[in-house]
């Protein structure tokens, strides 16, 4: 059975990040075929051309852990109404240098969950334009901007019964959306 690898970027670095609490409690929906790796992005240097040449181990690992993913699944917060900063800095890395864009053609899926009651609305709406640019395709629906509530996560750190369905159906859309763009570049098209 081929199995489909997916990178989780999450973009809190928070210990107790609801959103790592969500991005792990989402890999218990999905199907036994994919794999998930959580990319580190909190030990990246802030981006400067000037590293380009000089790439530390921590950019290099990032690109080579990007390349090797079949699909890509975005779990950040909403920081005043964007992406977190250390979310930005990583997808920067990962764009350069210019002509080796490490994101082009991988399918990509984003979901967040904040206090807030627009969940991550806005936050998502930038990551979908950053991530448009750099040719990533992004799953349109079902939309999925979690507020968060006690009982989001089971005593076993799973989804709760009143997310569960709903979440279980953007995993699944989620996992149709790799299956049918996984391998695909802007040449292929």
């Amino acid at each position: 059975m081929s199995t489909y690898r997916i990178a989780v970027l999450v973009g809190s670095i928070r210990r107790e990040s609801l959103n790592r609490k969500l991005a792990d409690a989402l890999v218990r929906l999905a199907p036994a075929d994919f794999s998930f790796h959580h990319l580190r992005i909190d030990n990246l240097p802030l981006y400067s051309q000037d590293d380009e040449a000089h790439p530390t181990e921590a950019m290099q690992r990032l690109r080579r852990e990007i390349g090797e993913a079949d699909g890509l699944m975005f779990v950040t917060p909403e920081y005043n109404r964007s992406i977190p900063g250390v979310l930005k800095n990583a997808i920067d890395h990962g764009s350069r240098p210019s002509g080796h864009n490490a994101w082009e053609g991988k399918p990509a899926g984003m979901i967040g969950v904040s206090p807030s009651a627009c969940g991550t609305a806005l936050a998502q709406q930038h990551l979908r334009n950053i991530l448009a640019v750099l040719d990533v395709s992004t799953l349109g629906q079902p939309e999925a901007f979690i507020g968060y509530y006690d009982g989001l996560f089971d005593e076993e750190g799973g989804i709760g019964p009143a997310s569960r369905e709903f979440l279980q159906g953007w995993m699944d859309r989620f996992a149709a959306w790799v299956r049918l763009n996984a391998g695909k570049t802007s040449q292929s098209f």
